[in-house]
């Protein structure tokens, strides 16, 4: 993405910027902005509204923007997409979240009595779990087998399903944040409860990540796909 001035990225979506600018989620997560289900925003506004200087963010980004290339991800054929997701997002949050809910019963069963104690952690987390886990299976169930075969528009209503938990999880990270300080472990944590929110912070940017992945590349891509096609058919149409 080659531009000229900083101000070119302001009335970008966020969605599109993650897309296009290799490093970019990474400023977003440094300031707090959410690039996947508010990927849709504009960076001028997201910024506004966490009262934070645009202009100086998307200097960051105009930093990187001329340096970098298209992501791999951007260019990818759907299917290949799809197992990309597969891979290294829905097998990773199978492997990770065990272990990250024993440590989080650990944590609030060792130190309850301490005032930084993220009591309600470990119930929120296997929520998260299990909502996921049902999320998940949805897509490699119903949704990404439809988008594998081209099934046309029936394959519109199961992206406006995940687009909507899509939105549940971005709240669920919202309230791991509230519970965990950010996942900034008390002065003194032991090791465990610091291994703990190493790994939360982890989980955390990968969901994003993933989700951003879905929201603004994958169903995008579909949905565009479908558009063009029924265009072609229209034109087709009336042309003969």
């Amino acid at each position: 993405m080659s531009l000229e001035t900083a101000h070119d990225l302001l009335n970008r979506s966020l969605g599109q910027l993650a897309r296009k600018i290799p490093g970019a989620t990474a400023i977003f997560h440094h300031h707090g902005l959410d690039f996947c289900c508010g990927g849709n925003k504009s960076l001028l506004r997201a910024a506004e509204e966490k009262n934070l200087d645009s202009e100086t963010i998307a200097n960051a980004l105009l930093a990187i923007a001329n340096k970098g290339e298209t992501p791999a991800t951007e260019t990818m054929p759907l299917a290949e997409l799809i197992d990309y997701i597969l891979e290294n997002f829905h097998q990773v949050h199978r492997t990770e979240l065990p272990e990250l809910l024993r440590l989080a019963n650990k944590v609030e069963r060792v130190h309850a009595d301490k005032p930084d104690c993220p009591h309600g952690l470990s119930e929120h987390l296997l929520l998260m779990a299990q909502e996921l886990e049902q999320h998940m299976q949805k897509e490699e169930n119903i949704l990404f087998p439809m988008i594998k075969r081209g099934t046309g528009s029936m394959v519109l209503g199961p992206i406006s399903v995940m687009r909507h938990e899509h939105d549940d999880h971005g709240a669920a990270l919202r309230e791991l944040e509230r519970l965990t300080n950010n996942m900034h472990p008390p002065i003194g944590a032991c090791n465990t409860w610091r291994a703990l929110y190493l790994g939360l912070q982890k989980l955390h940017n990968d969901l994003m990540e993933h989700i951003h992945l879905e929201n603004n590349l994958l169903f995008v891509k579909q949905e565009k796909q479908f558009s063009k096609s029924q265009h072609n058919s229209t034109c087709c149409g009336s042309c003969s």
